[in-house]
């Protein structure tokens, strides 16, 4: 089973968003895909209880229905995960994608968070790999290119740039992913997805 760990220490940074869509994705194309959602606010979990039954399968680890035999885990870590819990959280992970906001904040509080990341010994075995997700956001904008001047110490690649949409939302509130719609009320946001997507399938 491989591991996707969608993290970031700031609140509102987008990670149930991330998290929901990437096993969504995963789910529309076949795989067997499960979900920990580690978040206080059980977003994650309120969307699963959501999808209608016609939808492909996404389960809730810790269901007692889940059998456990699954491709895919995606874990929708809380706000301020550090210290021994993330560690604990990158023994099981083999992808980390961090989704950033564009604020100041979220770019300073993101800074000590990828510090603490490159200094844990997974990431530096490179046992695992990370990934930054843009959030809300557009490329070629103010936003994008300070996030671009933000990541030049860290040497990590951008997988995407989520531009801010209502179609996140609009899907959320039925358990649907951008991939459980049809292509046309989604297709600029799925053209957004194509490097994230190659990137989940690399070793």
């Amino acid at each position: 089973m491989k591991t996707i760990l969608v993290a970031n220490p700031k609140g509102g940074s987008g990670k149930s968003t991330l998290s929901t869509n990437i096993a969504g994705y995963l789910a529309q194309r076949g795989d067997s895909v499960a979900m920990l959602d580690l978040d206080r606010q059980q977003s994650s979990a309120l969307w699963l209880g959501m999808r209608g039954i016609q939808l492909p399968l996404i389960d809730l680890l810790g269901n007692k229905k889940s059998d456990g035999d699954y491709d895919w885990l995606v874990i929708d870590s809380p706000a301020g995960l550090h210290g021994k819990n993330l560690a604990h959280a990158l023994k099981l992970a083999s992808k980390i994608i961090v989704p950033i906001a564009p604020s100041l904040f979220d770019l300073d509080a993101s800074r000590t968070f990828l510090e603490e990341l490159a200094h844990e010994k997974s990431v530096r075995k490179n046992q695992c790999h990370i990934g930054i997700i843009g959030m809300r956001m557009s490329p070629r904008t103010k936003a994008a290119q300070a996030l671009e001047h933000f990541l030049t110490s860290f040497d990590l690649p951008i997988l995407a740039y989520l531009r801010e949409t209502q179609v996140y939302v609009n899907a959320a509130f039925e358990g649907k992913s951008l991939f459980d719609l049809p292509h046309s009320l989604a297709e600029r946001e799925l053209e957004q997805w194509g490097f994230l997507q190659d990137w989940l399938d690399q070793k």
